[in-house]
């Protein structure tokens, strides 16, 4: 006997329906592993930009035009004053000077 037409229909059917469950299986994996691949690269670049601005900041604050100018340190080599009384600033001249 050869098969019905509902029987061949309902065949057709599971199979479409097989077909559309395994696609949606083969997407469903591949946004998974593109999401984690994204995620990976989108973590890396944030510690790049992370490490690189630690680094420009330690190097602007070590090396660089950041760097605090050096304040003379109190040393022996520096001859005392004899006096200790602090010196009176000059007096100015009676006369006019051209």
């Amino acid at each position: 006997m050869a098969p019905s037409k509902n029987s061949e229909r309902e065949a057709r059917e599971a199979r479409d329906r097989l077909r559309r469950y395994n696609a949606r299986q083969a997407v469903h994996a591949h946004q998974v592993t593109r999401r984690r691949r994204d995620n990976i690269i989108a973590v890396a670049g944030v510690l790049l930009v992370v490490g690189l601005a630690t680094v420009t900041q330690v190097f602007y604050f070590t090396a660089g035009p950041g760097l605090p100018k050096p304040k003379p340190s109190p040393s022996s080599s520096i001859a005392p004053s004899s006096s200790t009384a602090p010196t009176a600033p000059p007096t100015p001249s009676a006369s006019p000077t051209p």
